[in-house]
């Protein structure tokens, strides 16, 4: 089995985890592309995150209906702070491993917890980001995903929601309706507009 792990908050997740995902399964050969909702992530213990049973139930939506694509919710079922280390080391040591970063994340690297052990354990894609220098991608084998460098990030759709601003079609239209039945990320008063 080939596998590449997309994770992340996936607060919500938006277009750019899905063409990271279809870049990694056309790009990398891989069997099924594995989106991994954080549980707790310690990377982001100072920041609101929404509970993991709508991030969890969001990557479910997104990845619908996609025979190549899978939802995972081991890091949401742990308790404590969710490592990768963790994550990869919960996979058979038989499957091939790919890890999908963002740009970003991937220049953060070094500073994971085991980090060593998890470019160890499995081969690091990079998805392209807005304004990342490559340069700064100290992974040396990294593969480089052939997709758009989209603008477009969980922290940036919060916002515009709690402006009142629509982020239709920057997300599923299935996680669309998730977020507007559940109230997700609004202000007490906003424009977004109805549910399709």
């Amino acid at each position: 089995m080939r596998r590449a792990i997309l994770g992340g908050t996936f607060d919500p997740p938006h277009i750019a985890h899905l063409l990271a995902g279809e870049a990694a399964y056309r790009q990398l050969g891989v069997d099924v592309v594995t989106f991994i909702p954080a549980g707790a992530p310690w990377q982001k213990a100072d920041r609101e995150v929404s509970d993991s049973v709508h991030r969890w139930r969001m990557t479910q939506l997104t990845v619908e209906g996609i025979p190549y694509f899978e939802a995972d919710p081991r890091e949401v079922e742990r308790d404590g702070w969710t490592y990768t280390i963790e994550t990869l080391e919960s996979f058979p040591p038989e499957e091939e491993l790919w890890l999908v970063l963002g740009a970003d994340a991937a220049a953060g690297l070094p500073t994971w917890h085991r980090y060593r052990e998890v470019v160890e354990r499995a081969r690091i894609a990079v998805a392209p980001r807005p304004g990342t220098d490559r340069r700064r991608i100290v992974q040396g084998d990294a593969v480089w995903l052939d997709m758009p460098e989209l603008p477009i990030s969980g922290t940036e759709l919060r916002h515009r929601a709690r402006e009142g601003r629509s982020i239709r079609f920057l997300v599923h239209d299935r996680v669309w309706d998730y977020i507007c039945t559940h109230g997700l990320y609004r202000a007490e008063t906003d424009n977004m507009g109805p549910r399709p």
